[in-house]
């Protein structure tokens, strides 16, 4: 679950910081005339597997049969630089930050084999208290990077900080650990033309033979790691981290994806896990087409909310007073932008696929739901674009340079490498009712989002993640009942497979993606309260 290819793209499963700049935002609002309410690897290969994904790495981490060279590694930090264009956008995280390399196998099958350096970033204990280790983050994506994310995050997590050093990473094939790259700029930005909700042949033809090239990009540019970027890999690079991080077991903290990283951790390791938290929990038991599904269920729970809440305040309220009728307008909107794209300041031009990524931004936070109200206003009263194509370029990783992070990419490389599952456009126009039934406004874009994979390089490892967890200490698995890109039934399906005595369910009645970082003193204490102190909630605690 995530984002996609060029055409064919998946929602993301992660949490932005802040949708567009403070600057931005202010000049927009002015416009809508409101009040502020890579190098080239060789060819890729791969064995295909069946079921679950495998819990029996060939050396795992922290045996005797992993070399010295990794497990003595002595990691040279130093002060950070600002983010890359490949990690996204930012300023150097300034005084009291941390940046180092870790190298890991290419190959966890040859751990003594061709080795690449993963990105790390910490910020160490502030005390008062005495130090419990490092506390390890993964803010979701797949493909976001830890190292751009972490210091934008840090506020919330200072309690966290008096005890633990925060710690972050570029998994593999993200930002600066080998990030995968599939298209130029220019060539990313040409895409936008092309639709990726296609309504006839010739449209699918185009859709179709785009997507090709795109995915043959990813193989000429970055193919020899394409194997190598599964979860399962991901998961062992935090065991080796943990070891040269000088922490006997795993402290982590895992958002959206992270939380399915978490859970195969978990798996993998189960007597290596100290304290962890899974924020906004990827049902582990959703193939594809499931999870697809599903987000379409959440993202039109999530407008829905937002329509009645917009609704509430009257004429303010740019599609009316009715939600129903106001989720009519907006369907009648996206359907007027697949024929007459609206115009920018920029001279971009905000397409149907564009505006439904910034509606689906404007949805992963309770607090940018005004954001929508001003985007909607501005193109449904003044025929522009702009606010709209802004928010969808804080999904799709551009920055206001045009330059874009590898998040897309290196999503559809990590979703196509650990989904076996293969779609083909009979199988999306048999699919496409059901989808449609779950949302209109979203619905037709999720179910040409299974073609994400179709045609890969790299054969996908399993139907679904094995995050059994068998011996594990008690790990927290938090819901949110409003959460639009991770719905809330996830949470308790992760909490049952991770076991008996292991998943500790906790639900946050609120909306937006995530809990921990919504602010609420419940949520917030129960976390803190579990990682500071190691206090577990009875399972099935309610906050909000």
């Amino acid at each position: 679950m995530s984002t996609m290819p060029s055409s064919f793209r998946t929602i993301r499963t992660r949490a932005p910081r802040a949708l567009v700049s403070a600057t931005a935002v202010a000049a927009l609002i002015a416009v809508a005339g409101c009040d502020g309410g890579g190098k080239d690897q060789g060819k890729a290969s791969a064995t295909p597997s069946s079921g679950r994904a495998s819990a029996a790495p060939a050396a795992p981490p922290g045996s005797s049969g992993l070399p010295r060279s990794l497990t003595d590694q002595q990691p040279r930090w130093k002060g950070c630089e600002a983010p890359t264009p490949l990690q996204g956008t930012g300023k150097a995280p300034g005084a009291g930050w941390e940046c180092a390399d870790l190298t890991v196998p290419l190959d966890w099958a040859k751990p003594d084999g061709e080795t690449f350096r993963l990105a790390m970033i910490r910020a160490k204990a502030t005390g008062p208290g005495k130090r419990i280790g490092s506390l390890v983050f993964n803010f979701g994506g797949p493909g976001g990077s830890g190292v751009s994310s972490l210091p934008g995050f840090s506020g919330d997590y200072q309690k966290l900080r008096s005890r633990y050093d925060l710690v972050s990473f570029d998994p593999r094939g993200v930002g600066e650990s080998d990030g995968v790259t599939c298209r130029s700029d220019k060539e990313i930005d040409a895409a936008e033309a092309v639709d990726g909700t296609p309504d006839d042949a010739a449209e699918i033809k185009a859709a179709t033979a785009d997507a090709k090239k795109y995915i043959d990009g990813c193989e000429k540019r970055s193919g020899k790691l394409l194997p190598h970027v599964d979860t399962v890999s991901a998961a062992r690079d935090m065991d080796l981290m943990r070891q040269v991080l000088g922490d006997r077991k795993l402290s982590y903290f895992g958002i959206s994806y992270g939380t399915e990283l978490g859970g195969v951790y978990a798996h993998l390791y189960p007597r290596h896990v100290a304290r962890a938290v899974l924020d906004a929990v990827v049902d582990p038991s959703a193939d594809t087409e499931q999870g697809s599904l599903a987000q379409a269920r959440g993202f039109q729970l999530a407008l829905d909310n937002y329509l009645r809440d917009c609704a509430e305040k009257g004429s303010a309220c740019p599609v009316g007073d009715d939600p129903e009728a106001g989720d009519e307008k907006i369907v009648t909107l996206l359907r007027k932008l697949d024929k007459k794209p609206l115009d920018t300041d920029s001279g971009r031009k905000l397409t149907q696929g564009g505006a439904l990524g910034g509606i689906a931004a404007a949805l992963y936070s309770e607090d940018s739901w005004k954001y929508l109200t001003l985007g909607l206003q501005e193109a449904l009263l003044l025929n522009k674009g702009n606010l709209l194509l802004a928010m969808s370029d804080s999904m799709s990783g551009r920055d206001d340079k045009g330059r874009y992070s590898n998040i897309n990419a290196a999503n559809t490389a990590v979703n196509c490498v650990d989904e076996k599952k293969r779609y083909t456009v009979s199988d999306v126009k048999e699919r496409l009712p059901r989808f449609r039934k779950t949302s209109k406004v979203f619905g037709d874009y999720l179910a040409w989002s299974l073609l994400a994979c179709t045609g890969w390089p790299v054969a996908g490892k399993a139907d679904t993640p094995d995050v059994s967890a068998k011996g594990s200490p008690p790990v927290l698995v938090i819901g949110n009942t409003g959460d639009p890109a991770t719905p809330y039934e996830g949470a308790r399906t992760m909490a049952r497979q991770l076991g008996q005595g292991v998943g500790v369910e906790v639900t946050y009645r609120g909306q937006g993606h995530g809990a921990y970082n919504s602010g609420n003193a419940c949520m917030r204490k129960t976390v803190n309260d579990y990682l500071l102190d190691g206090k577990v909630p009875a399972s099935g605690k309610t906050c909000g």
